[in-house]
């Protein structure tokens, strides 16, 4: 499972795990320089504020979401501080496993790969329980009871491919599995979505319990609940509900707009105890509102806008920084492992029979000017991303064919595309579908005589430069007769339009939605793309469908090659165009104010553990 995130803040804003290790071992940390060596003694207290990403504000607390509420924001940079999933990724930089962090053993896999055994370690909830096999059992079997709401389902995964869920200790769940399955895919993609859930939480009401963590059938009625809790934004930090967590911090605070203050939970059993005495997670309308007060010394940590730095050398790695405009701070960049794209709406009723024509689909990718954005708006800060699998950090997934574009920037090549496929086309005007039909020199099934390429594009606002991507693209695409109409909405509302839907239904007027940061890969970290391209799944929000590309997904899910079913599913896809793919800039050019110690390395799966966080004096 990945989770959309919004643009980066700098351009605005396995006992079976042995290949995966080896493979992600060659994967460049996510930042090679950050926050100088402790000097001087280091210290217990003290308050660090962190800004939040523009416009983006964290609105979903409790661990299971669909679509609308999966995101970086949400996940790893505020639900993860307070309730930790089974398996923690990050390592030294890296987008691994984690053991040490991990509330689990690695998990043991038995009877031809169809037995999967977990063992707990020792943590305890902040009510005084023991976090247990039970609250592993309670979240997996409310995913069964729930799967339609819950945003990385992928017909046929888990819990699909779960028979049977049982608490065979206090400490050890037993999974029987419908058919052998790949131990690094179905760790690192399939359990690393579980986050247990404590039994505080099993309740149909305020103090009416239910056995949802035994019972399938109990579990509809705690997930409405649940649900309607979680809506409650005004009371995050009052509810009891929230207040029983098993990570380093507990919610002290938090504001509708996004301000959230936390507190070390006295009952945190991990190895990493916070340092600091209070975190605070700060929102922002626009990355000038940031800056403003980033150079003002109110945050701890922050981030410089793409805007206010100089571009770096040509050939700069990615994670180097260039040179820093706020004194008092180091700058480090904050690189995710992910990839950028907008999606179509393939079940639009209007333009849905178009985005579903190929051609079409390429034309549009090659008005994409990914190498101009890189080197113009995100200064050098950005890769491309030419198909599902990143570029970087580089990684043995991505195959040596998937390094090249397939599809390079020429909007006279796109405008003459169209017009093989029956489409009159005006520089600077809609193209017109003047040849309908299926047949090969036609615009395609579906698309009516006189359609005009006259679309919609929303994207995430108070982002400078994804606004200057969208306005060079609106240009280049016009050259090809594609008309974008562009709007912007809070990076809440985009991502809250783009959901899954079908061309009957009201909710299904969007076209196209990018809100700026693609997909990085986590809590799922092997980039096999289920959750977001797979036919129905739960953040394949343009309803993307094609038999083949789902044949290929569930190959590197069991296939004893995982190498060569990886290479098969990126280069056909890459070819399709589920997507628009944008280049990917990294997330953040990170400012760390001098005196504060152990927020680098970054961790590139988004992670944010201000529980390493000390300051010295």
């Amino acid at each position: 499972m990945q989770a959309r995130h919004a643009f980066p803040r700098t351009a605005l804003g396995l006992v079976a795990a042995t290949t995966a290790t080896l493979a992600l071992a060659a994967c460049g940390s996510s930042s090679s320089t950050g926050a100088p060596a402790a000097s001087g003694t280091p210290t217990t207290g003290g308050t660090a504020y962190y800004a939040e990403a523009p416009a983006t504000p964290p609105n979903w607390i409790w661990p299971f979401m669909g679509s609308a509420y999966f995101s970086t924001q949400n996940i790893v940079q505020f639900q993860q501080l307070m309730y930790r999933p089974l398996y923690w990724f990050g390592q030294s930089g890296q987008p691994q496993i984690t053991p040490s962090l991990s509330l689990a053993d690695p998990p043991v896999y038995s009877n031809g790969n169809t037995t999967v055994t977990i063992t707990l370690k020792p943590y305890r909830w902040s009510d005084g329980t023991s976090v247990s096999a039970n609250d592993v059992a309670f979240w997996l079997n409310l995913m069964k009871a729930e799967k339609a709401n819950w945003a990385a389902y992928v017909p046929g995964a888990i819990p699909d491919n779960i028979k049977t869920i049982e608490a065979t200790s206090p400490t050890t769940v037993t999974l029987e599995l419908t058919t052998a399955v790949s131990p690094t895919w179905f760790t690192y993609n399939e359990l690393s979505q579980v986050t247990p859930m404590p039994a505080a939480w099993d309740e149909t009401a305020a103090g009416v319990p239910s056995h949802c963590d035994t019972t399938i059938s109990d579990c509809a009625a705690v997930y409405k609940f649940l649900d309607a809790q979680a809506g409650s934004l005004s009371t995050y930090a009052t509810n009891p509900i929230w207040q029983v967590v098993d990570g380093p911090w507990k919610l002290s605070a938090f504001t509708t707009d996004g301000r959230a203050t936390f507190k070390p939970n006295p009952a945190y059993s991990g190895p990493q105890k916070p340092r600091i005495s209070t975190f605070v997670e700060l929102p922002f309308t626009s990355t000038t509102a940031e800056y403003n007060e980033l150079r003002s010394g109110g945050i701890t940590v922050g981030y410089v806008p793409m805007t206010d730095v100089q571009a770096k050398p040509a050939g700069t790695p990615i994670n180097a920084p260039g040179p820093n405009p706020v004194p008092g701070y180091t700058m480090a960049p904050w690189v995710f492992f992910g990839i950028n794209y907008f999606p179509e709406n393939f079940n639009n009723p209007t333009y849905g029979p178009v985005f579903k024509q190929l051609y079409f689909r390429q034309a549009l990718q090659m008005t994409v000017d990914q190498q101009g954005y890189v080197n113009g708006p995100l200064k050098g800060y950005a890769y491309p991303t030419y198909g599902p699998v990143p570029l970087y950090p580089t990684n043995s997934f991505i195959s040596a064919a998937a390094r090249t574009n397939p599809y390079p920037f020429d909007p006279a090549k796109a405008g003459a595309l169209l017009q093989a496929h029956g489409w009159t086309v005006t520089v600077g005007s809609p193209a017109v579908c003047t040849n309908p039909g299926a047949g090969p020199a036609q615009c395609g099934a579906g698309v009516k005589a006189g359609t005009k390429l006259e679309l919609d594009l929303q994207y995430a606002s108070g982002n400078p430069a994804l606004t200057t991507e969208m306005s060079v693209l609106k240009s280049d695409a016009a050259q090809a007769g594609i008309v974008l109409n562009l709007s912007q909405a809070p990076f809440n509302t985009v991502t809250g339009n783009a959901v899954p839907c079908t061309a009957t239904q009201k909710a299904c007027s969007w076209q196209m939605e990018s809100w700026g940061g693609g997909w990085s890969f986590q809590p799922d970290f092997y980039p096999t793309g289920g959750e977001i391209f797979a036919t129905g799944a739960g953040s394949n929000v343009g309803s993307y469908t094609d038999p083949t590309n789902d044949a290929n997904i569930l190959a590197t899910h069991s296939a004893s090659n995982a190498q060569q079913a990886m290479d098969a599913y990126q280069s056909y896809l890459a070819a399709q165009l589920p997507v628009v793919w944008q280049p990917y800039p990294i997330y953040q050019l990170t400012e760390i104010q001098n005196g504060l110690h152990g927020v680098t390395p970054q961790n590139p799966t988004g992670q944010l553990t201000p529980e390493t966080w000390y300051f010295t004096k």
